[in-house]
């Protein structure tokens, strides 16, 4: 939880609790990507414990002939890839044969991060043929991990698009404040919320207050059809 607070970007955010998730659930391995929905598919690799070459060939090929993940993505919690295909039927696949079994992955669970509908990053977390599958306290550990994680991805994200250049920036924002018809001032408090700053900060940064702020953001998520910041934040990152 500590590490999930830091600060980190989405990279050290994601390799540090992957860590710590292997040794608090006695697992072996783990993987976590972020969904490009443009380009419909998974990028932006961390992994422990798994041989490049391998992972290469997942975002080459398996991820277009994955017979799991797409159900496991779909999923808003924690979910063991034996409540999605039987295993005697999972490990007849070329899925597993091909590419899991080639690094020792024979148990897994899935968690999926959501702001608002958009997928921002998972977790997958995987153990050996030697050891049980997952249980439904595994399961709930990772469910009552899940929105810090949720929300440390969202921030980390948000940090790594305020890393970009304003080149990068502009753009996405002058077109949300098109299409939305948002005041000067509610375009620039959107490209703070996109930087992962908080109400305080963007008073701050303003020269406003707290409580106008606040007007600021309802006025907002009336405009966009949002119903608060996390929504906000998914339809700006992947706008």
């Amino acid at each position: 939880m500590a590490d999930l607070s830091y600060g980190h970007g989405s990279e050290d955010l994601r390799r540090k609790v992957g860590a710590k998730l292997l040794d608090l659930l006695n697992a072996q391995y783990f993987a976590s990507y972020v969904w490009t929905p443009d380009a419909g598919r998974f990028d932006d690799r961390v992994s422990i414990n798994m041989s490049n070459s391998n992972l290469e060939a997942y975002e080459e090929h398996f991820q277009y002939c994955d017979p799991i993940t797409p159900a496991l993505q779909r999923r808003r919690k924690a979910t063991c890839v034996t409540e999605i295909m039987p295993r005697h039927r999972f490990v007849r696949t070329e899925f597993f044969n091909d590419f899991l079994a080639r690094d020792g992955l024979h148990y897994g669970v899935n968690y999926y991060a959501y702001a608002a509908n958009s997928n921002i990053g998972d977790l997958r977390i995987w153990r050996s043929k030697s050891r049980d599958d997952f249980s439904r306290r595994d399961l709930a550990i990772i469910d009552a991990i899940g929105p810090a994680f949720t929300n440390a991805m969202r921030m980390a994200l948000a940090r790594d698009n305020s890393n970009r250049s304003d080149i990068a920036l502009v753009p996405a924002i002058d077109r949300v404040a098109a299409e939305a018809k948002l005041t000067a001032r509610e375009k620039d408090i959107c490209a703070l919320v996109l930087m992962g700053r908080s109400d305080v900060e963007i008073a701050e940064h303003c020269g406003i207050s707290f409580t106008t702020v606040r007007t600021h953001l309802k006025h907002i998520f009336d405009k966009m059809g949002c119903s608060g910041r996390n929504q906000l934040f998914g339809r700006l990152i992947h706008h």
